[in-house]
């Protein structure tokens, strides 16, 4: 109801508005603030034009994948044109939730189950797009759509969580590899480094001898000019030349 009724005279409050019918013919809408009416040729039906918030029950809808999965969504609308509203259809609220359910069911069936779950923005947002269409001739802005719940089967769930396990264990066996494979090249580049410097062998042969030594073990060793004969000795045998 409007703050203030007069045969002649309303005052409209800033959340609402006013549909003017002139002898049964609508002829636009008015207000906020005060509002001139012709007694006896004209009518107004008031119309709330604030923000409407519409919780969509849940609906079981099936993906494109034929998984079943049961949503619920969230309407943010506005009554844009209040003229549009009262006469192009008998219900303007009733028929904007039947839309988003009808919507609903729409959009996820042109979805896969991971594309549901992973664009939950993408989702809502084609769902907005098809509802203010629907609604834009009833004088009805849709503002927004989210999806409020999304429930999954739990045999799909228990599924779903052995692909997430198994991924998981393939990335790690895939980051051991790639480190085991660093680790061999760099052994390689390090051991043609000490083969192409005699006194590489003598420097490794001390450090060794250090870290050894560090965890207080007794060490016996030979000379370490002794040990990089040996070590030549053993190559030369390898390669098959004179020593």
């Amino acid at each position: 109801m409007a703050s203030s009724w007069i045969p002649w005279l309303v005052i409209v409050p800033e959340y609402q508005r006013v549909a003017v019918f002139r002898l049964g013919r609508i002829v636009g809408y008015r207000g906020p603030g005060v509002v001139w009416r012709m007694p006896m040729i004209e009518q107004f039906q008031l119309v709330d034009s604030r923000i409407v918030t519409v919780d969509v029950q849940p609906q079981e809808c099936i993906t494109r994948d034929n998984v079943p999965i049961i949503l619920n969504a969230v309407v943010y609308y506005r009554v844009e044109h209040p003229d549009k509203a009262i006469v192009e259809v008998a219900d303007y609220k009733v028929a904007t939730v039947e839309v988003a359910q009808a919507s609903l069911r729409s959009v996820i069936g042109q979805r896969t189950l991971d594309e549901v779950l992973t664009d939950i923005q993408g989702t809502s947002g084609a769902l907005e797009e098809i509802v203010d269409r629907a609604t834009d001739d009833w004088g009805v802005k849709v503002n927004r759509v989210e999806i409020k719940d999304i429930r999954v089967p739990d045999d799909m769930k228990r599924a779903m969580a052995i692909e997430a396990e198994a991924e998981r264990e393939r990335r790690a066996m895939i980051i051991r590899a790639t480190g085991e494979r660093e680790a061999a090249e760099q052994l390689v580049e390090a051991a043609k480094i000490l083969d192409a410097s005699p006194s590489g062998y003598q420097m490794r042969y001390l450090q060794t001898l250090l870290r050894v030594a560090e965890a207080g073990n007794t060490v016996v060793f030979a000379d370490p000019a002794n040990a990089t004969t040996a070590v030549a000795a053993a190559d030369l045998h390898r390669r098959g030349e004179p020593r």
